[in-house]
């Protein structure tokens, strides 16, 4: 029997700062089990692993690991933001042990029991992690909104910030390669409306399919 039979993986993907998180909470609170690919690649490249052993030859362990063996995070982002080529570079280690894992996970819930999953991956186009989704949903948000969160809630310059919101596809390519996008310009009442609204019309679907 398959295991994944009657599962619907929905991807929550979109731009930083744009409130994807907050929205994933909202999937969860709806009876989505959530795979955070975040918290995904902080797994796959703990201390000891084999993916932080790559990043280490590749960036140099004096400059992104730390004394006690464990990536340096910001040390890696401010080299890695500022230059695409070895953003690319970053992702094409990381990508294959994220995917792995991520497949792993659905695995596991989808014999648990949970038949609606959502995705949370901020990069799920570039690491192809789409491949996997029946639906994907994106949250976007006007810049200079986006811009004031990041700063924020990374406590970081704003020439940083826009570092980070350049590293990511444009607001067009969510747009037209998305089956549903969330907008973020208000207030969280709003964020919310629009959310299960969204979650309604995937559930219906989910029923009109399975």
């Amino acid at each position: 029997m398959n295991s994944l039979e009657g599962v619907m993986i929905v991807g929550l993907t979109g731009q930083t700062g744009a409130g994807k998180s907050t929205v994933s909470k909202i999937f969860s609170e709806n009876g989505f089990y959530i795979i955070d690919a975040d918290k995904v690649a902080r797994y796959i490249s703990g201390k000891g692993s084999h993916c932080l052993i790559e990043i280490g030859d590749c960036f140099g362990k004096e400059i992104v690991i730390n004394e006690d063996c464990t990536l340096n995070r910001s040390a890696l982002a401010k080299i890695v933001f500022n230059d695409s080529e070895k953003l690319k570079l970053l992702n094409s280690i990381m990508y294959p042990y994220i995917t792995s894992e991520i497949l792993n996970q659905i695995r596991k819930f989808s014999d648990m029991g949970h038949k609606l999953i959502l995705l949370d991956a901020p990069t799920l186009f570039e690491s192809h992690a789409d491949d996997f989704c029946e639906l994907i949903v994106s949250v976007v948000a006007k810049e200079e909104i986006r811009k004031e969160r990041i700063m924020k809630r990374d406590n970081i310059s704003a020439e940083l910030a826009q570092a980070r919101m350049n590293s990511q596809l444009p607001e067009s390519f969510f747009l037209q390669s998305s089956d549903f996008i969330v907008e973020n310009n208000r207030d969280s009442e709003n964020l919310k409306e629009i959310s299960n609204k969204v979650i309604d019309k995937i559930k219906n679907y989910y029923n009109d399919k399975y």
